[in-house]
């Protein structure tokens, strides 16, 4: 098969889970010898721009004409069978489904957040969940509360894209994966054609260390900003100390708009360490070092890498009973949920996974079976195939795709609805 992913990636200034996703699902694709292209942009590269060029910028972020013809250009010369989109913000624009139906080719996107229905994309504000805008045909309470970096100016272009691109969404994509049924289930209520929504959760790479006795730490691995949780958690911690800990330190690692505090907050304590920023080796070794691994979000995640990445080291989590997590840890059996936005919770949670060593063990032993059965590369690469198969049949007018094969191959009968996209060449 023959795919073009679109994706425009985020600041390497913080690390992104959307960034690690879209690169390994390219890496796995030709690992099982599909032929895959990119089409990209680099936020990195906004800051080497001219002046006027930054300040004209946001006038393309509903649509950017040049990214059209550049893209159309590409399709009809290279055909191939799908596009698969990501992120499109800022440099890209919906102007890619302008192209994609141009060149006559099928596209699927996979929605890492709640963008087509909220702004920024978080379905948090203050402090909060919020939903002012979802269902709506305008996005004026983001633009009046200013959602998107706390700035009405800049809230702007993105509630207009969404305004003005909703239909063109809806109905150049074939397929839409949400990567975990409560973020399908939110779309869906929000007036998203039901019908194109499909279940994809996001793969974790099989990791080469694992958890091999009780573990040393607990760990929160991740951005260091309101909705995470860090707050929460911090205020959790304190309430264990006041009692007398839980006899482990606190490892945070990760950066963000409260790495300040965090700092302050940690200075001088034996029982939390700050480390900044890991790369991937570390934070794989720090995870399968793990009592458990801390997720207190306080908005509705889409997915929840850092949980999945635990259950792969056969670890268990300690997250929010919300959004995705309700999916991903089973309470009591992969991992503990704890009461959204709740610290007494959260704290009795983390001295219960640290208290019972034996019970820990075998949460994380069932982890680990979660992850083979639902987060491995060979589940995420039958269901990426199976979207990509489904949204080429329908395209075509072919119906339902056939079943997929062992080895990722396309039979015969395939070749031939294929074969009208380039696929045989």
């Amino acid at each position: 098969m023959r795919v073009l992913v679109v994706h425009n990636r985020y600041s390497s200034a913080q690390p992104s889970g959307e960034n690690r996703v879209v690169d390994e699902e390219v890496a796995l694709l030709r690992a099982a010898g599909h032929h895959v292209d990119l089409f990209e942009r680099r936020s990195d590269d906004i800051a080497a721009r001219s002046l006027l060029s930054k300040a004209t910028l946001p006038l393309l972020v509903p649509w950017n004409p040049a990214v059209r013809g550049e893209l159309t250009k590409r399709l009809r010369a290279e055909r191939p069978d799908v596009v698969h989109i990501h992120n499109v913000f800022p440099l890209l624009s919906p102007a890619v489904l302008a192209a994609c139906a141009d060149a006559g080719v099928p596209a699927v996107a996979t929605l890492h957040n709640y963008t087509q229905v909220c702004p920024p994309g978080t379905l948090h504000r203050d402090g909060l969940p919020c939903n002012e805008c979802v269902g709506s045909k305008t996005s004026l309470p983001a633009v009046r509360h200013g959602c998107y970096r706390d700035s009405r100016l800049a809230t702007v272009p993105l509630a207009v894209s969404l305004s003005v691109n909703r239909r063109r969404w809806w109905s150049g994509v074939e397929r839409f994966f949400c990567i975990s049924a409560a973020q399908r289930d939110i779309l869906a209520r929000s007036g998203m054609p039901a019908e194109r929504l499909v279940v994809k959760h996001n793969f974790v790479p099989d990791p080469e260390a694992r958890r091999s006795g009780d573990g040393e730490h607990l760990l929160y691995l991740g951005r260091l900003a309101e909705a995470k949780g860090i707050r929460l958690l911090m205020a959790a911690w304190d309430e264990l100390a006041a009692a007398g800990g839980v006899g482990v330190p606190l490892v945070i690692a990760g950066a963000g708009p409260l790495a300040d505090e965090v700092t302050a907050w940690a200075a001088g304590r034996d029982d939390v360490r700050y480390v900044g920023l890991w790369d991937p080796a570390k934070c794989r070794e720090a995870v399968a070092r793990s009592i458990a691994v801390v997720a207190p979000s306080m908005s509705l995640e889409t997915f929840g890498l850092v949980v999945a990445e635990a259950m792969a080291a056969g670890v268990p989590a300690v997250a929010a009973a919300h959004g995705s997590f309700v999916e991903l840890v089973e309470d009591g059996v992969t991992g503990l949920l704890h009461r959204p936005s709740d610290s007494g919770s959260l704290a009795s949670c983390l001295r219960r996974v640290a208290a019972e060593p034996g019970a820990n063990r075998e949460m994380g032993r069932a982890a680990r079976r979660r992850y083979e059965q639902g987060f491995s590369p060979a589940v995420g690469l039958e269901r990426l195939v199976e979207g990509y198969r489904t949204a080429i049949a329908g395209r075509s007018g072919g119906g339902e795709s056939p079943p997929p094969t062992g080895n990722g191959s396309t039979g015969s009968r395939w070749g031939t609805r294929a074969s009208r996209y380039g696929g045989n060449r």
